[in-house]
């Protein structure tokens, strides 16, 4: 047996700090292998976390933390199910005192109806209960007050990891049996996805290659994510149920386990003693590379109470100074104070809850309605429902990130990007958002069953464009500053005539 421990005005206000957390640079997909533990063990590893108004249930909001990255849609014949000891969280901060107030907790069981065999499935699946849907997940879903926890769900359905079209004829079917309505007007969902977030993720290779030779790919076109979404009325996160004169939350997501995990010879898991956090997300991007690799699992582990032994990091931010070396485009000057507020205090008359205690929150001011067609910039093109007040899963928070970053708050303005603008597959327009998961026959997700999807490398449509590029689809440069007058190197100079300044 092996033994291991755990490790107007107001949009005024909005835009005068809508920035990047941290300062953190366009790069990691959100938080896709942030930290070393949790690139090993990545059922506990979050990837994104949004919340939003629902913007077909206004009198709610809607909150999706997402799982697991880099799911290869035909790795079978495990695929990708939750963690059976792990403990996912979402938690609301609804008085800025840096502590949960809420948790909604989901804890999962596995089911095996065969262990004979090392089918997934033992025949086509049209139906959840179907017996030949062979390894079946469900989980309990429990609302966390102080003292008061309330069971919301027992033993509810999780939608399986989409096998593929001769084993899953009818996947929206599946994932529909998986959407769950609670009292007090509650819904859930657990399930497969497709991965929300988009991003050309050769960032990694010296800044796209040193040259912009690596650009304008979605890097998580065709792969999938496990996530898990919950709408809930307003009134239920509001402190004292006062949305008007509380509106302002902090969410962040957690993942934690029992202190021990015993390995038996039989291959099975069992978990003892006090419950360990080994993972955690808020804002996108801030353990990647605000959180230094000797930092990273200490950030998984540590709560938002103590996040102001960061500030360093956040003021003086390392990404701006490759971008200089490298591309010629002057760091603004530090300290940088224009990067403190979303990650410590939210923003002064937007996100910023009163006597808040300085910490790292996704910040939602629920009394911002959302718009019919918002802006993919959010707050930075004058929408002010987009990130960073909350995140939509269509916010661009690469472009929005990267314009901040070096220095659209301090009077450079530009249009800096990564020629991504827009997801593979379309979103949906109801619970629970997220496009369907790509399945392992080679079909993609989407709105529909039938929605089918370009093999990755190629260009998908989705929300309304193409997947790469902008005005149009015709590829954008990152960094392609001339076209906003920043000075660039003669090696970037020389590209910058191929770039063409991004449409908002």
């Amino acid at each position: 047996m092996r033994i291991r421990r755990s490790t107007g005005a107001l949009a005024a206000a909005l835009s005068a700090a809508a920035l990047v957390v941290g300062g953190a640079p366009p790069v990691g997909a959100s938080s896709h292998r942030e930290a070393p533990n949790t690139a090993s063990e990545p059922q506990i590893d979050a990837t994104d976390l949004y919340a939003f108004v629902s913007p077909d249930k206004r009198n709610t909001v809607t909150l999706i933390s997402n799982w697991i990255p880099f799911q290869e849609p035909a790795g079978g014949p495990n695929f990708y199910p939750w963690s059976t000891d792990a403990k996912y969280d979402i938690n609301i901060d609804n008085n800025g005192d840096a502590k949960a107030d809420i948790v909604y907790r989901w804890s999962f069981a596995t089911q095996v109806k065969n262990g004979d065999t090392f089918l997934y499935n033992t025949g086509p699946v049209n139906d959840l209960k179907d017996p030949t849907l062979n390894i079946t997940q469900t989980y309990r879903l429990e609302r966390i007050a102080g003292t008061d926890t309330k069971v919301l769900a027992e033993s509810a359905p999780v939608a399986p990891s989409f096998v593929g079209r001769a084993s899953m004829p009818d996947y929206a079917k599946l994932r529909q049996q998986a959407v769950t309505e609670l009292p007090g007007g509650i819904t859930s969902f657990a399930g497969q996805a497709d991965d929300p977030f988009f991003l050309d993720l050769r960032i990694f290779d010296l800044l796209y290659g040193t040259n912009l030779k690596e650009v304008g790919n979605d890097t998580l076109d065709g792969y999938n994510v496990n996530s898990l979404a919950i709408q809930v009325p307003m009134t239920d996160l509001a402190s004292r149920g006062d949305v008007g004169g509380n509106p302002i939350i902090g969410v962040w997501t957690t993942a934690s386990r029992p202190g021990m995990r015993a390995i038996g010879a039989d291959g099975k898991v069992t978990s003892s003693g006090d419950l360990v956090q080994v993972s955690r997300l808020g804002n996108p991007l801030v353990n990647e590379v605000v959180v230094p690799i000797k930092a990273k699992d200490l950030f998984n582990a540590s709560k938002p109470e103590g996040d102001a032994a960061f500030l360093p990091k956040v003021q003086d931010p390392e990404v701006p100074k490759l971008i200089e070396k490298i591309y010629g485009i002057k760091a603004p000057a530090t300290p940088r104070d224009d990067l403190v507020a979303v990650f410590l205090t939210g923003v002064e008359g937007a996100t910023k809850p009163a006597n808040v205690t300085p910490s790292e929150q996704l910040r939602l001011n629920m009394g911002i309605a959302p718009v019919a067609k918002g802006n993919r910039l959010g707050v930075i093109a004058g929408d002010t429902g987009g990130f960073p007040n909350g995140r939509r899963l269509s916010d661009d928070v690469v472009d929005i990130e990267l314009q901040v970053l070096m220095g659209e708050l301090k009077g450079s303005k530009n249009d800096l990007g990564d020629a991504v603008n827009t997801n593979d597959v379309a979103f949906g327009s109801t619970f629970p958002y997220v496009a369907l998961p790509h399945s392992g026959s080679g079909e993609g997700g989407g709105t529909d069953s039938a929605r089918g999807a370009s093999p990755r490398g190629g260009v998908g449509t989705g929300g309304g464009g193409t997947s790469r590029g902008g005005g149009g689809g015709v590829p954008v440069m990152p960094l392609g500053a001339a076209a906003v007058g920043l000075a660039l190197t003669a090696s970037a100079a020389a590209m910058s005539a191929r770039a063409r300044r991004r449409t908002r």
